[in-house]
C-alpha cells in the first residue's frame, strides 16, 4: 500500500453517524462541522452507518485536505456499478480524498445476507472491472479471512468495535504495509459508573449482532462478558473513558498494537446523529 495514504490520514480521525445526514436542512451545519474538524487537525472523517459516496460529497466540498471515507457501505444496499460511479465522481472532483469503505453488514440487518465472504469477493471483483483501484477502498474486517482479503484486495482494514489485542492480531495478518485503522469509542467522563452506563447504552445494539459477539469470543471474552449490557472488563476494553491521561493511554494502546490511524467516535447522552463539536475540540486538544 502507498505509504502516502497513511501520512495523509494521520494518526487520528473522527467517526460519526451525524456527518452522513441526508437532511437538506443540515447541509450548512455539516459543512461547518467538517471544516472545523479539518482545522482541528483530524486527518479523516469516517461516515458511520451504511453510508455511500454521495454522503461524502458535501463534506469534501466544504474542506480542502481532509480524507472522507464510508464506514461502512453495506455491499447489500448498493450495486457495485453505483458504488463505482459514485467513487469516480468524487475522485474527479476531489482527487485522492475519498476512501470507499465496504463491509458485509449483519444477517439481522440485511435480508439478502448470504455467503458474506464470497459475496464480498464478488463485489470487489466487480469494482475491479469498473475501475475502482484497490488502493482507494478499505474493508470493515474482523475475522482472519476478511483481514487477509483487506491486505490482498484493498488498501487495508477499518475494524469496528475492537480492542488493542484485536489490532495486534490484525497487524500480524495484514503485514506491515496495509492500512490498519480501527474505530474506538470515547467517553469524556471521569465517573466510572456514569461512563459505563453511557457505554452500555451505546453497546446494547451491537451485543445482538453475532459478527461482533463472535469476534469478542475469539478475543477471549465469555458469555458472561456479553450479558447485561457487557461486563466492566468488556466495556473497558472497547471504550476509552476517564480523565485525559487515561483516555490518551487507551488511544495510544491501539497505536502501540499496530494501528496506523484510529477513528474516534464520541459517545455522550445525546442522539447518535448529533454533532458533538465541543467534545471534538476537547478531544483534539487532548491529542495535541
Amino acid at each position: 500500500m502507498d505509504a502516502a495514504l497513511k501520512e495523509q490520514l494521520g494518526r487520528y480521525g473522527i467517526w460519526s453517524v451525524g456527518l452522513r445526514s441526508e437532511d437538506p436542512d443540515r447541509r450548512g451545519e455539516l459543512a461547518d462541522a467538517a471544516a472545523e474538524l479539518e482545522e482541528l487537525g483530524y486527518g479523516a472523517l469516517w461516515l458511520g452507518g451504511s453510508s455511500a459516496p454521495h454522503n461524502a460529497g458535501p463534506l469534501l466540498a466544504a474542506t480542502t485536505r481532509i480524507t472522507v471515507g464510508t464506514s461502512i457501505q453495506s455491499i447489500w444496499q448498493h450495486e457495485p456499478a453505483d458504488s463505482a460511479a459514485g467513487y469516480a465522481e468524487l475522485e474527479a472532483a476531489h482527487p485522492g480524498r475519498f476512501l470507499l469503505g465496504l463491509g458485509v453488514s449483519h444477517a439481522k440487518l440485511a435480508d439478502q445476507y448470504r455467503r458474506p465472504y464470497s459475496s464480498l469477493v464478488a463485489y470487489l471483483d466487480a469494482l475491479d472491472t469498473a475501475g475502482v483501484p484497490a488502493g482507494r477502498r478499505v474493508l470493515a474486517a474482523l475475522g482472519p479471512k476478511t483481514l487477509q482479503l483487506s491486505a490482498d484486495r484493498a488498501a487495508g482494514a477499518v475494524p469496528y468495535l475492537v480492542t488493542p489485542e484485536h489490532t495486534a492480531r490484525a497487524r500480524e495478518i495484514l503485514g506491515e504495509a496495509p492500512l490498519l485503522a480501527p474505530e474506538l469509542k470515547v467517553i469524556l467522563e471521569t465517573d466510572p459508573a456514569r461512563a459505563r452506563t453511557l457505554a452500555r447504552e451505546a453497546l446494547a445494539m451491537y451485543l445482538a449482532l453475532p459478527n461482533y459477539t463472535d469476534n469478542f469470543r475469539r478475543l477471549g471474552f465469555t458469555d458472561a462478558d456479553l450479558t447485561d449490557g457487557g461486563s466492566d472488563r468488556l466495556i473497558d476494553a472497547v471504550y476509552a473513558w476517564g480523565d485525559e491521561t487515561r483516555i490518551r493511554h487507551r488511544i495510544d494502546a491501539f497505536h502501540e498494537a499496530g494501528a496506523d490511524h484510529v477513528a474516534l467516535q464520541l459517545i455522550d447522552d445525546g442522539p447518535r446523529d448529533t454533532l458533538p463539536r465541543e467534545a471534538w475540540a476537547r478531544l483534539a486538544a487532548l491529542l495535541a
